[in-house]
């Protein structure tokens, strides 16, 4: 009877420490489990989200051509607007401002610059400014190149004769200053008139053109109104690389026309 009683707690002992090992074994693979699968998703995650975000667009990329174009022309320039006026002015005695422009920013005066105007490339190519293009051409690209970014303005003696100043907009020395020969008395005529109708300085028309939109000014230009006098017509580039042309009338300096150009 002890016999069979030592060997019944025997069994029993040997069942139990058997029930515990197996609780053991359930509860420590019950335990890992849900920590694999967790610490697997988060690896997945951590693989999936830097590659959303490697491929997501950059902002220069949502830019248009003329905006990307603008942005290059005027993160090279380093010569503003109103520094730009006082040099050319300088270089005729007596002379007033007519036309400033930056080139290579919406070029609408492409006859003044004597580069080749039937390329097909935008005038602010992505071409190296180190480029080693034909530089005998005789002429600056309008795009940054050697010269870096150049203004181009037009001074007018009391009688109209304009004189054509280009200045580099990075160190604002100026390159060239000449005659325009191909001037007519009518053409002098005509600048000499418009001039004297203008009471409001292109500066001025300059700082009413950003006080209503801020940014850089690329161009200014006295031109004529319709035949309602005569107006300054100022283009300024925003910080979203928009162009708007302001029209100020040239003798009470209150804006007649504005528009935005959202290429």
């Amino acid at each position: 009877m002890n016999s069979a009683s030592s060997r019944s707690r025997t069994l029993k002992t040997v069942g139990a420490l058997g029930m515990a090992a197996a609780t053991a074994v359930l509860m420590t693979g019950c335990g890992q489990s849900p920590d694999s699968a967790t610490s697997a998703a988060t690896s997945e995650a951590a693989k999936v989200v830097p590659q959303k975000q490697t491929t997501s667009p950059s902002a220069s990329a949502r830019l248009t051509e003329d905006q990307q174009e603008r942005k290059k022309v005027l993160d090279a320039t380093k010569v503003t607007f109103d520094d730009a006026a006082t040099t050319a002015t300088g270089e005729v005695a007596g002379g007033k401002l007519v036309d400033l422009d930056l080139e290579g920013v919406d070029d609408d005066d492409q006859d003044q610059s004597p580069s080749p105007t039937g390329s097909g490339s935008p005038t602010g190519s992505a071409s190296p400014t180190g480029s080693a293009g034909p530089s005998g051409t005789g002429s600056p690209s309008a795009s940054p190149g050697s010269e870096g970014p150049i203004w181009v303005a037009e001074v007018a003696e009391k009688d109209g004769t304009v004189h054509t100043v280009r200045i580099n907009a990075v160190d604002g020395k100026v390159i060239e200053a000449r005659v325009d020969a191909d001037q007519d008395a009518d053409d002098k005529k005509q600048i000499a008139d418009r001039l004297a109708q203008a009471t409001q300085t292109p500066q001025q028309a300059a700082k009413v053109a950003t006080e209503k939109k801020k940014g850089t000014v690329t161009s200014v230009g006295l031109d004529d109104n319709d035949g309602k006098g005569v107006v300054w017509q100022v283009d300024v580039v925003g910080s979203d690389w928009k162009k708007t042309t302001f029209d100020v009338d040239a003798k009470t300096d209150t804006i007649v026309r504005e528009e935005t150009d959202n290429d």
